[in-house]
Parts: structure tokens; sequence; C-alpha cells
């Protein structure tokens, strides 16, 4: 579905947690997120240290859907 959307001119970012699952079903944009079953937190962190997580994750995913990219790209920290 992300390669379609794409192709209508629309950029995506796939944020995921096994990134090689990402690059096979061939997303442009890839975030690496926290673990399975928590993939935009992580519950052991304090309130506040999960915010800040959550927020450099989305961050990292705005500049990803900003950057112009020609061949698969892994954004990582």
């Amino acid at each position: 579905m992300v390669k379609e959307i794409e192709r209508c001119g629309i950029p995506v970012v796939h944020m995921c947690t096994v990134v090689p699952i990402s690059l096979t079903v061939g997303a442009n944009r890839i975030v690496p997120t926290v673990a399975i079953p928590h993939p935009l937190g992580n519950p052991t962190l304090t309130p506040a240290d999960e915010k800040n997580l959550r927020r450099r994750l989305v961050e990292r995913a705005l500049k990803a859907l900003q950057t112009e990219v020609h061949l698969q790209t892994v954004f990582e920290e």
C-alpha cells in the first residue's frame, strides 16, 4: 500500500519494528521504532521519558517526509 500511495505523489513514512520486512515490501522512507509489542513507546519509561521518546520518533518521521529519496532510506537517530 505504501508504494501505491507514493505513486500518487504523496510521500509516506513506514514506521516499523522490523526494518528488513519494510525493505522487502519496498518502503522508501523507513523509521525504525521501539519493539513489536510497543512500536511507538516503552511502558518501562516514566511518562515524561516516554513522551520524549514518542516525540523523537514522530519528529524523525516528519523529517523523513520532507526528505527527497531516490532509494530506500532508513532514518535512524
